[in-house]
């Protein structure tokens, strides 16, 4: 099996997220690596060549926040479209199947490529800067752990 070293030029690049809870309090890192770097995001990043996307998010949790955790379910799929400031055109493309996670064990310590990573109360999520999409599918997620 041929693992490819990056995403293919004018495709969309298939991505997991991972929207773990502890109690009421969800997971997030900031981004230590573009794009978005500094920004704050759920837990996640590409999918590999021949992974299923449940064993990626969680994969992706493990190595940037420490933590394992139970999945509950997809939440979405999500296009992420970036664009060229100069000229609008688009520069990457990202398709996020997004997944509720309920904690099962591990600090939070940020690994891999978040700068850092805790876990955040639903009143100080209020006052995160977030990217709606991404402030929409944790909601969302909420609401599937709650229903549990």
């Amino acid at each position: 099996m041929t693992v490819p070293a990056a995403p293919l030029p004018g495709r969309p690049t298939p991505a997991v997220g991972a929207v773990c809870f502890k109690g009421e309090d969800v997971l997030l890192i900031r981004r230590g690596t573009p794009p978005l770097a500094g920004d704050w995001s759920i837990p996640g990043g590409r999918i590999e060549f021949g992974e299923r996307t449940e064993a990626a998010a969680l994969r992706e949790l493990m190595e940037e926040t420490g933590v394992t955790a139970r999945l509950i379910g997809l939440v979405d799929v999500v296009d992420a479209i970036f664009t060229s400031r100069a000229s609008g055109d688009v520069t990457r493309h990202y398709l996020l199947f997004d997944f509720a996670a309920v904690w099962l064990s591990g600090d939070p310590v940020a690994g891999d490529d978040a700068s850092h990573a805790e876990w955040v109360s639903p009143e100080r999520l209020a006052a995160i800067a977030l990217w709606e999409e991404t402030r929409r599918i944790i909601e969302a997620a909420r609401a599937m752990v709650s229903a549990l």
